[in-house]
């Protein structure tokens, strides 16, 4: 038996995105900027996605840049914004960002500016008076994810970008994780802008998108042709982006039955591992994305027991999960998440995330259980013998 328990990572592409693919690779293969009939035909499958992936967010299809992905979209949206200043200026994001964030805050770092990184309490939440009290006149953008893909945490956007907007302040969210789960309506969010993924939602890897509101200035990235209403230069990738925007349009029509089931089965697995006390859950249990599940492994070492350590065993056994600490060099470094939620550098280590989708079951959530604690009996007998 192999399951796949990985979706935050990246999801299968679904057929009909597939299907939307193949279709474009061979009918539709023109330039969209093109004007005759070969490049207008590849236009009309572009433009179709673009309404396709502003749908799945109520957002004017023109207010949708296509990019690569979810890194390139929030790359846009920070140093877009940042490249209107001819100064440094002040940007405020949350102390556990994707990595496409706190990089791209580490750069601007590098070049003069002022990074104020928001500190979050022991599940992963911003409290909104932390943004309140860092704004400052020269802020001119806020960015904080909206769901955590390591601890799935939601963030409370809505309150946050409403503290943003009473003070004049852009506010961007990195939306990868929620898009296609939970119900994102940016006329009635307090966003300027959002980030989007297409492998996230069944559509294929290389295509993502950024949200801009309209009336919101960014200088771009890329020179060139000027395409992506002169925000995203270079000819778009139409039949990667036409399986996005088929993936986009059946993720909204699939969302009001999905997502409760991804919240049965997130309960069922927390559930079954409740009675492991080696496991202990980390994130927010209830501010929490639909299909999100995670632990670190207590009393753990870090260096002989950490999360690429179940990582390998599961995968062994067929099951497909993820860790939380990321190896770099060969050396297991703890998660930066965790450790900006308090937790120690050998907690930090030993974090792991279970992630259902489409394809997941009741099933495939007992049996992942069952293996789970055969592993961590395998492995900390000491610690099972000294609880029972």
């Amino acid at each position: 038996m192999q399951i796949y328990l990985d979706y935050s990572a990246t999801t299968p592409p679904r057929s009909e995105a597939i299907a939307a693919m193949q279709a474009s690779l061979t009918q539709t293969w023109g330039n969209p900027s093109s004007l005759h009939e070969w490049g207008q035909r590849a236009a009309t499958v572009l433009e179709l996605a673009r309404i396709q992936v502003a749908g799945l967010i109520n957002a004017p299809a023109e207010s949708i840049i296509f990019t690569s992905g979810g890194t390139e979209a929030d790359n846009l949206a920070i140093m877009g914004v940042a490249r209107c200043y001819s100064t440094p200026q002040h940007v405020i994001i949350s102390s556990i960002e994707h990595s496409a964030i706190a990089e791209t805050a580490r750069l601007l770092e590098l070049w003069g500016w002022e990074v104020t990184r928001l500190p979050v309490d022991v599940k992963g939440r911003v409290n909104p008076s932390d943004l309140e009290a860092a704004l400052q006149p020269n802020t001119v953008l806020v960015s904080i994810i909206y769901g955590q893909s390591e601890v799935g945490t939601l963030q409370p956007i809505e309150e946050l970008g409403n503290i943003a907007r009473s003070h004049g302040v852009l506010f961007h969210t990195d939306a990868v994780q929620v898009a296609g789960r939970l119900p994102i309506d940016v006329q009635h969010l307090p966003v300027d802008m959002l980030s989007l993924s297409s492998h996230k939602i069944y559509g294929p890897a290389g295509a993502g998108a950024l949200y801009v509101r309209p009336g919101v200035e960014l200088v771009p990235l890329l020179c060139g042709g000027g395409q992506e209403m002169r925000s995203r230069s270079g000819t778009q990738a139409v039949p990667i982006i036409a399986g996005f925007g088929v993936a986009a349009e059946l993720a909204a029509q699939e969302m009001p039955t999905e997502t409760p089931r991804l919240i049965r089965l997130r309960e069922q697995l927390f559930d079954a591992l409740a009675d492991t006390p080696s496991l202990i859950p980390t994130g927010d249990r209830y501010h929490r994305l639909p299909h999100h599940v995670s632990f670190y492994v207590q009393h753990a070492d870090g260096e002989k027991i950490s999360g690429k350590t179940l990582v390998r065993q599961l995968n062994l056994a067929g099951i497909a999960i993820s860790a939380g600490a990321a190896c770099n060099s060969g050396k297991l470094n703890p998660s930066p998440i965790l450790l900006a939620m308090g937790f120690s550098d050998s907690a930090a280590k030993t974090g792991i995330r279970l992630t259902l989708g489409r394809d997941t079951t009741e099933a495939d959530v007992d049996w992942a259980a069952m293996v789970l604690k055969q592993i961590l009996r395998r492995l900390m007998p000491e610690l099972v013998l000294a609880r029972r």
